[in-house]
């Protein structure tokens, strides 16, 4: 099982949300057989969530240029975008239903097209109760995530 310790080393984590400070952490890689700038553009069009990240069923723009409301498995989450270089990694933050998150995506162009890292650490009452009641969540949560991010990547126009 992937630990704090096998974080990414290229991962830039905002203070007080290092894996080693979380209460839940995972991590999930694939290649995706796409060019980096298309899985960037999917991750980064938040309003498109609800049409393909599991568990999304609506978003709404925040006050705040790249703040968001999201409903996530019925719960309302507060999600800032943070971290954004074009092509090579996103980061986001959020709050909501006892959890506390950051998430982090690494996009690295290879021959077949784009090696991705996402890493997600999770703290707070909720994710510890989630912890230990069912210790592979985000695990789960990640994978998913990923498989759907290949899934639109591979069929967009353009391809590798």
């Amino acid at each position: 099982m992937v630990g704090a310790s096998d974080s990414h080393p290229d991962i830039h984590w905002p203070s007080g949300s290092s894996p080693d400070q979380a209460h839940g952490f995972c991590q999930a890689q694939a290649v995706v057989h796409a060019q980096p700038a298309t899985a960037f553009s999917l991750l980064g069009a938040v309003a498109r969530w609800p049409e393909w990240v599991p568990g999304v069923s609506g978003v709404r723009a925040g006050a705040l240029p790249g703040a968001f409301e999201v409903r996530f498995h019925g719960h309302r989450f507060e999600i800032c975008l943070g971290e954004q270089v074009p092509y090579r990694r996103l980061g986001w933050s959020g709050v909501g239903a006892g959890v506390q998150l950051y998430q982090a995506w690494l996009l690295t162009a290879v021959p077949d097209g784009t090696h991705v890292v996402t890493e997600n650490v999770v703290r707070g009452p909720a994710a510890r109760s989630l912890a230990a009641s069912t210790p592979l969540w985000t695990q789960r949560l990640n994978a998913l995530w990923l498989a759907q991010l290949k899934r639109l990547s591979e069929s967009a126009p353009g391809g590798v």
